[in-house]
């Protein structure tokens, strides 16, 4: 699977975030960015689950030939139905995005990017049985899913805290929402916006802090 730059931000963001000395989960890891990203930065226990097996092996091997790799633990199975060993305080997913949309020829890209698989209310459903009563979770969607989750996921007494926008650059429209929920409802609701891109092309100063320990080249 390819590295998304928007993938990137949603590990940094929340990197950033998230409690040492935790228990962390990241639903449908794919081949190990979100767990890497995270692993670099916290004194946690990352557990990350795939169902696609090819996914999985490569997940495996990531894992296994990192410097990180004593405090992460991987699992192939589906989120629906997985007995998890704990409680998380944080789940973190970048889930497929379409629903009910037009599907490629290629299985895995399908599995990967449509959620035939795993529809937004299943979701919901495995932070629901996932969490720890204290836990929150962090969502990275395209942007016009962001307000359909928002009630989907109220629906389930789960609030967003927080919101991070993202633009190619000032003179794009929004593309994705990175979402940051708990179970206590919060006033206000922080909302940011990133431009990735400045309008002559060149990585936006916000960009590069939040990102330069992970790229080489910022």
């Amino acid at each position: 699977m390819k590295v998304n730059t928007d993938s990137c931000v949603l590990g940094a963001w929340f990197a950033a975030k998230i409690r040492d000395y935790t228990y962390v989960l990241d639903i449908g890891s794919g081949t190990g960015l979100l767990m890497l990203m995270l692993a670099q930065k916290l004194k946690s226990q990352i557990h990350g689950i795939e169902i696609e097996l090819d996914s999985f092996k490569q997940l495996k091997e990531n894992i296994a030939h990192n410097n990180w790799k004593d405090k992460c633990r991987v699992f192939i199975g589906d989120v629906r139905t997985f007995p998890f060993p704990v409680k998380y305080d944080f789940i973190i997913t970048n889930p497929p995005f379409y629903e009910n949309q037009l599907q490629t020829g290629d299985e895995k890209e399908n599995t990967a990017r449509h959620s035939s698989n795993l529809t937004l209310d299943e979701l919901l459903v495995a932070m629901e049985n996932n969490l720890s009563d204290d836990g929150s979770f962090g969502v990275l969607l395209p942007y016009e899913r962001v307000k359909e989750f928002e009630k989907l996921a109220e629906a389930k007494q789960f609030y967003l805290s927080e919101k991070l926008l993202l633009k190619h650059s000032p003179k794009h429209d929004h593309f994705r929402g990175v979402m940051h929920f708990t179970r206590h409802k919060v006033h206000p609701v922080q909302s940011y916006t990133l431009c990735i891109k400045d309008n002559y092309g060149r990585y936006t100063s916000e960009f590069a802090d939040l990102l330069r320990d992970y790229y080489l080249k910022l």
